[in-house]
């Protein structure tokens, strides 16, 4: 909730103040220019924190013995005023030291005169004052509610300068340009509010000067002006202004103003006669006209300029954003009361959206009844046989702003008939929440009894196309939906299919045991999927597959006409099919991994086979698989016997649910979940592989684990992939 206040704040702010801003960003980067103008003058005067008014009063006032004032500006130019030996005016840029004449004042630009009154009080006088002030205002919250929003998408204030990931979206420039420069214009906008306080009177003006008590004035020896103690210590970088004794008299003074104060020197003895500090306000002024105007550094009226330059393309970029998320909302050809597919998403800057919308019209151009709207917008579905979940991940693993009242709609709202669920998560794993809430989503469906998965949880990783492709033909493997016309400018051309012979066939009652090798050299990985197409056309089948010995092993159960795994089925030694690897990065074997628990029913087995003869460094490996009977654990037992002789499996854990003494996969997790609790604490993985039904039994044990003995919620491991699951 309060990341929606943030946001529509933000937005309110720019919409109510969008004319103003416009032209004050635009006036004050023009106006950055003038300070640079006026530096490429020739009257630099060079370092004057080296020179000191010992040095420089006794040359100046021998050259131009009517001198009656000198002015320091921009900390650069120094201006003498006064009377020459020859009794003619003086106004001129000189050298402190020498006293050399750099040049002469000329009028300020007529231009930047226009410029600065429109900045200032666009011709309205004080009321045009009132509209600047109040805008200078807004942009205070502007940049403050941006800033905030920018820590709340980098989850977190040490991660302001983190990595974003570059989708090429005007979102994505938004937030860099914003971590670069929302500082700068916060400066700008708070040194122009209080200087338009300052000028409207609001903040009370300090009366300068010092008042100098004459009755204690007293005379004494004439100490020449290069012995002034008071002199010898200020140089001209302190300086604003001096002004000179207009006579002799020893009731006639030097007045100097300083960077913070006022003092008067007697002109006789060089004794300060009074002094006067400034108050805190005008500290404030002075720094904040320096800050605003960027006279005192050329760098900084350049820094300047970019920011005011960049609050234009903020006003753009955030316009189009806005336009963006605004015409990307659901246009639905059918009610939501007749759909049999019903899409919601959670997008925070429209790109999950759009994906989806995809996904949407694929379905409407095959004649599928679908309904696209955002998860905040859940409601009963009364013919849906299909809930599509696309979302991504906001903040500390939060939901997006169109999904944050998900999780308690769905509590509140359950659906009349069975329907088949499937969630893809997208995010980047630059961030330690990766599809956190994706993961949340997937365990609470999981957890309705009207509710099934259809596959298991999938996540896309920088909008990558290989992981969008994966999703992809897992979802259309299951749903019977054709991906080949498929538009997204993510699609991934299907690679060349390639041969494979098969090695050895076996059965275990109703579980295929295929080993095979490919006819050319293959990269592949336990945890890869092998995709098959048992009749020749774009229907697929996906398995996970393990690597012994650099031969390909599945483990499938054999369905009662079953396309896939009766196509295996019917597959002999040395055979040869069409197939192709396809890459499954998120459930390979984790080397970093401190220990690893393995969790399988029996055709989940053959990826975790491999896995543990890959288990070179013999990190702490415990296996914990489910068959129906002892013989169908046999076809395993000398290999994972062996490994253990081997140390590359630590424990063996197995459940028969069909023998005498019945039990399930899900019970020995159960029993052993204080190991898994310290697995998960020190930084271990834990890897789920075979069906869904498993999977969601094991989950409610994770999730009761992970609750009571680690203190954080289940999706906090999955999002940190110390949780990894492949299941169908």
């Amino acid at each position: 909730m309060m990341n929606n206040f943030w946001r529509y704040c933000h937005l309110a702010l720019a919409v109510s103040s969008f004319l103003f801003l416009l032209l004050a960003s635009t006036t004050g980067a023009i106006l950055s220019l003038e300070p640079v103008v006026e530096r490429s003058k020739p009257f630099s005067a060079g370092n004057l924190e080296e020179i000191t008014l010992a040095q420089s009063i006794p040359v100046l006032r021998d050259k131009y013995p009517g001198l009656t004032k000198i002015s320091v500006e921009n900390n650069q130019f120094v201006l003498i005023e006064g009377t020459d030996k020859n009794g003619d005016d003086l106004k001129a840029y000189i050298d402190p030291k020498t006293g050399e004449i750099l040049g002469k004042p000329d009028a300020k630009n007529e231009f930047f005169q226009w410029v600065t009154t429109l900045h200032r009080s666009l011709f309205l006088h004080e009321t045009g004052r009132i509209f600047i002030s109040v805008t200078a205002f807004l942009l205070i919250l502007i940049s403050v509610s941006g800033i905030l929003l920018i820590v709340k998408r980098q989850r977190g204030i040490k991660r302001f300068f983190a990595k974003i990931p570059n989708d090429g979206s005007k979102q994505y420039y938004h937030t860099v340009a914003g971590r670069l420069l929302l500082v700068f214009i916060f400066l700008i906008a708070i040194s122009g509010t209080y200087l338009s306080l300052n000028t409207l009177g609001i903040i009370k003006p300090f009366k300068a000067g010092v008042e100098v008590d004459f009755d204690k004035i007293k005379s004494g020896a004439q100490i020449n002006v290069k012995d002034f103690e008071i002199f010898r210590s200020i140089n001209y970088a302190d300086v604003h202004t001096i002004e000179f004794p207009f006579s002799e008299d020893i009731e006639d003074y030097f007045i100097l103003t300083l960077q913070d104060k006022e003092i008067a020197v007697n002109q006789i003895t060089g004794v300060v006669l009074a002094e006067t500090k400034y108050p805190f306000s005008v500290l404030v002024a002075d720094l904040s006209m320096k800050i605003h105007t960027g006279r005192a550094s050329i760098l900084w009226s350049i820094i300047l300029g970019i920011a005011s330059l960049s609050i234009l393309f903020f006003i753009y970029s955030g316009f189009a954003i806005t336009l963006k998320r605004i015409s990307k909302r659901s246009k639905n050809k059918y009610a939501k009361e007749e759909c049999v597919y019903i899409l919601l998403t959670g997008s925070e800057n429209g790109s999950t959206l759009r994906y989806a919308s995809s996904v949407h019209s694929l379905l409407l151009k095959q004649g599928k009844k679908a309904f696209l709207t955002s998860l905040n917008n859940y409601s009963v579905y009364p013919k849906a046989e299909q809930i599509i979940v696309f979302t991504s991940t906001y903040g500390d693993g939060e939901a997006p702003t169109n999904a944050n009242k998900f999780m308690s709609l769905v509590n509140t709202t359950p659906q009349t008939q069975q329907v088949n669920f499937s969630v893809l998560g997208f995010g980047s794993k630059a961030y330690p929440d990766f599809c956190k809430f994706a993961f949340d989503v997937h365990n609470l469906l999981s957890a309705q009894n009207w509710a099934k998965p259809l596959i298991d949880i999938h996540t896309v990783d920088e909008r990558s196309p290989a992981d969008l492709l994966l999703w992809q033909e897992s979802w259309s493997q299951k749903a019977n939906i054709s991906f080949a016309e498929f538009s997204d400018f993510e699609k991934e051309n299907q690679k060349s299919l390639n041969a494979f012979t098969v090695k050895s066939h076996s059965n275990s009652g109703d579980t295929i045991l295929i080993n095979f090798k490919p006819s050319i050299r293959n990269k592949a990985k336990s945890g890869d999927l092998l995709a098959i197409y048992p009749a020749n056309d774009h229907r697929e089948r996906l398995y996970s597959i393990g690597i012994v010995d650099k031969s390909i092993q599945l483990s499938v159960k054999l369905h009662e006409n079953g396309l896939g795994s009766g196509f295996l089925n019917r597959l002999k030694p040395a055979d040869r099919f069409k197939a192709r690897i396809i890459k499954n990065p998120h459930f390979n074997f984790p080397e970093k991994a401190s220990k690893l628990i393995l969790i399988s029913n029996g055709t989940g087995i053959a990826p975790f086979l491999g896995m543990i003869d890959e288990n070179k460094n013999k990190i702490s490996c415990h296996l914990y698989c489910g068959f129906q009977t002892a013989s169908s654990f046999e076809p395993f037992k000398e290999f994972l016997s062996n490994k253990l002789r081997e140390s590359k499996l630590s424990k063996l854990n197995v459940a028969y649910s069909r023998a005498e003494s019945k039990q399930y996969v899900s019970h020995l997790i159960a029993s052993d979940s204080a190991l898994i609790a310290e697995n998960l604490l020190n930084g271990g993985v834990v890897m789920i592989c075979g069906s869904l039904s498993m999977q969601k039994d094991i989950l409610v044990i994770l999730d009761e684990v992970c609750a009571t003995q680690t203190n954080n919620p289940l999706s906090f491991y999955q999002s940190r992939n110390q949780i990894l699951m492949d299941c169908y």
